[in-house]
């Protein structure tokens, strides 16, 4: 098992991973990213996010997408696990611990003081997944967003 980053010529495996991800949340329709432009943002001379990949004799079996955040109330870099998934045969062999596990060295050597993400409440196994590396799941936190659209909006003085 080789935990590593993406190398450009297995988007397209990457782009499957991302597929069964939003298939597994229930959430198909929802996944609008392209092999092109996770390329544009993975792959740019400034890649706004990064993706690390878990390798099994030859095959992508699992990825944990991130980028770099920044928490003005520890005054510290952090990142943001985007997407951590593990293809269903492949459960249970410690792949999504070593993703996570090579998510931490980079916040290390970042000096990142945390890695934030989400986890869906229907997601059982996850949660107990991630209370055993020692994550902490806030109740108190809620989800926000604001889509295109109402960036836009507000952008334009609409809202």
């Amino acid at each position: 098992m080789k935990i590593r980053h993406v190398d450009q010529s297995e988007l397209p495996q990457l782009f499957a991973l991302l597929q069964a991800k939003a298939e597994f949340d229930g959430c198909p329709e929802s996944l609008l990213a392209t092999v092109t432009t996770l390329r544009e943002v993975i792959f740019s001379e400034t890649p706004l996010a990064h993706a690390l990949v878990a390798e099994s004799n030859g095959r992508l079996v699992g990825m944990a997408t991130y980028y770099s955040i920044f928490s003005s109330f520890i005054t510290k870099p952090g990142l943001w696990l985007d997407d951590l998934y593990v293809y269903e045969a492949f459960r249970g062999q410690n792949i999504g611990r070593k993703l996570m596990q090579r998510l931490c060295q980079i916040a290390q050597d970042g000096r990142c003081g945390r890695i934030d993400w989400h986890v869906s409440g229907f997601n059982e196994r996850g949660i107990k997944f991630y209370q055993s590396i020692g994550a902490t799941i806030s109740a108190k936190a809620k989800l926000v967003r604001l889509g295109e659209g109402a960036i836009q909006e507000l952008a334009h003085g609409q809202a």
